[in-house]
C-alpha cells in the first residue's frame, strides 16, 4: 500500500510537470528516466512525437555501459547526451525531470549537460 501510494504521488507529479512543458524541433525536451540500474536521456520533439537523439547506460560499447545508475554515471552520461543533442543541431532544451526530486542524479545529469554546452 506504502508504494503503491509512492508510485502514484510520482506519476501524479509527472503529469503536472509535463501538463507545464512541451517540446519543440528547436527546443526539444530533454526527458530523463532513472530505474535502479540505469539511466536514460532522450530528445523529444512533441509536436512531431519523435525521439530525435537518446543516450542511456545500456549502450554497448560506451565506458558508460559498466556502471551503475548513481551520481558518477549521471554526470558522464549528462555529458554524452550534450555530444549526442550537438550532434544533431540542438543547443536548447527543455528538461524534464520524470517527477524525481531535482537533487542528486537527476541535478548531476542536468549540470554536467549544462556544462557541456546545452541552454536550459
Amino acid at each position: 500500500m506504502k508504494v503503491q501510494k509512492r508510485q502514484n504521488l510520482k506519476l501524479r507529479r509527472r503529469w503536472r510537470i509535463r501538463s507545464k512543458i512541451n517540446g519543440t524541433a528547436e527546443r526539444p525536451r530533454m526527458s530523463a528516466c532513472f530505474t535502479n540500474t540505469h539511466i536514460y536521456v532522450q530528445f523529444v520533439d512533441d509536436e512531431k512525437g519523435s525521439t530525435l537523439a537518446a543516450v542511456s547506460t545500456r549502450e554497448k560499447g560506451k565506458a558508460v555501459a559498466k556502471s551503475r545508475a548513481n551520481i558518477a554515471t549521471a554526470t558522464e552520461l549528462g555529458k554524452l547526451a550534450a555530444e549526442a543533442a550537438k550532434s544533431k543541431g540542438i543547443s536548447a532544451v527543455v528538461f524534464d525531470r520524470g517527477g524525481n526530486p531535482y537533487h542528486g542524479k537527476v541535478k548531476a545529469l542536468a549540470d554536467a549537460a549544462r556544462e557541456a554546452g546545452l541552454k536550459f
